[in-house]
């Protein structure tokens, strides 16, 4: 009875122990439940924050010829995509009314000429001589009126002549001096300061219409001011134009301007001289290199975005880009070489602190950085070691803390 009763108490204690075992063994898992985390090594590397966006391909140095009257093109003596050189002849337009004006105007300014002679001499050659005919009759009659009224005044000293006659040869002299006086004025004050200025403005009229003419004439001859490219040429021999029409478009193309078109939020971190490459969905294996030479001062809305106009420099010394074509554009803002980097959903953000998880013993441990650039994917960082695992986050969608127990999994 007593061996029965051992032998039980035996029994017992080996379920408590077991118990014990199995509580003890749960109470450490439960304290032991290591998260599923992704995790990243921080390593050294070139970092690179870049804008992208849109823009247009404009020619640097554009020349534009515009018609500078309604005419019809006479030749056309090249085509798009030609090299040509400065002072080159590209197209004839049909001159024949501006000629025409040339002509009229050349001699509105002989009329107008010959008047501002006669101004100078006082009248034509026929009313100088008309003068002068009547300025030597003038003076005879003033002499002969003279020596009449001294003879009838000695007269009548003497009594031989009576105070009328007297009267009427002073009324006489009077009359003779009074149309020398004319005669002299039509010499030297023939036209009045309107008249004057009447024909002045004749002849100043008549220069400018020869000059537009001869304008006309000049742009009627299409030429290159400088060489480069034809890449635009919107008319045919025998098309109609309208004044101001465009005729043709050369440019060097050697190096392009791209306008590129910036959101409202990027504009902060432009400045000239930052690097550039354009894409072209036409030639998707080609890219071209440039710099920022202009960040806006103003911002545009432009369809929904609100933006900021760039202005890039781009070299295109093939020739392949082309103006007005759209293109992709990426402006590298910021550039490091053997900085500390960390995929940027690493860095955690609290009351402006920034932070990242250090993944030691099993365990995440809490460590301030400092961000010094971040991009889409990749931050900057400084303030922990060279080759540091960091957490990412979880897989089961548990936020992660300070002392959190985690599993790496690949």
């Amino acid at each position: 009875m007593a061996k029965q009763a051992s032998s039980k108490r035996t029994w017992l204690l080996a379920i408590g122990v077991v118990a014990a075992v199995v509580i003890f063994a749960a109470f450490v898992s439960l304290r032991r439940t290591e998260v599923p985390v992704r995790a990243a090594t921080a390593t050294r590397s070139t970092f690179r924050s870049s804008i992208s966006t849109n823009g247009k391909i404009e020619p640097l140095d554009n020349f534009e010829a515009h018609a500078p009257m309604a005419t019809t093109v006479s030749r056309v003596l090249v085509h798009e995509g030609d090299q040509v050189t400065r002072g080159e002849l590209l197209l004839q337009l049909d001159d024949a009314e501006p000629r025409a004006q040339a002509a009229r105007a050349l001699a509105q300014i002989r009329a107008a000429a010959a008047d501002v002679h006669a101004l100078k001499a006082g009248g034509s050659q026929e009313d100088i001589l008309v003068n002068q005919a009547q300025m030597v009759k003038a003076r005879s009659d003033r002499d002969t009126a003279a020596r009449n009224l001294e003879s009838l005044r000695r007269l009548f000293k003497e009594g031989a002549a009576s105070p009328g006659e007297v009267r009427d040869a002073e009324d006489q002299m009077k009359r003779a001096e009074a149309e020398l006086y004319l005669v002299q004025q039509k010499q030297t004050n023939r036209y009045s300061e309107a008249e004057a200025s009447k024909v002045v403005a004749q002849e100043s009229q008549a220069k400018a219409a020869y000059d537009a003419a001869q304008e006309m004439l000049q742009d009627s001859s299409v030429r290159s001011p400088q060489d480069g490219i034809v890449y635009s040429l919107p008319v045919r021999e025998g098309s109609y134009v309208k004044a101001g029409d465009l005729l043709v478009q050369v440019a060097d193309l050697s190096s392009v301007q791209v306008r590129a078109f910036v959101d409202e939020t990027d504009l902060g971190n432009l400045a000239p001289g930052e690097k550039v490459s354009v894409s072209w969905d036409a030639m998707p294996a080609r890219s071209w290199q440039g710099a920022v030479t202009r960040v806006p001062s103003e911002v545009k809305v432009r369809g929904t975005r609100n933006v900021g106009e760039v202005t890039c420099k781009v070299d295109n010394s093939d020739g392949r880009l082309i103006p007005n074509v759209d293109v992709s554009v990426t402006i590298t803002t910021a550039e490091h070489s053997n900085v500390l980097t960390v995929p940027r959903e690493a860095v955690h953000e609290e009351n402006g602190k920034r932070y990242v998880f250090l993944i030691r013993d099993g365990d995440l441990h809490r460590n301030e950085v400092q961000l010094v650039y971040s991009n889409l994917t990749q931050a900057e960082i400084s303030g922990i070691p060279d080759n540091a695992q960091v957490a990412l986050s979880s897989t089961n969608s548990q936020p992660l803390h300070d002392g959190l127990p985690v599993r790496v999994e690949q």
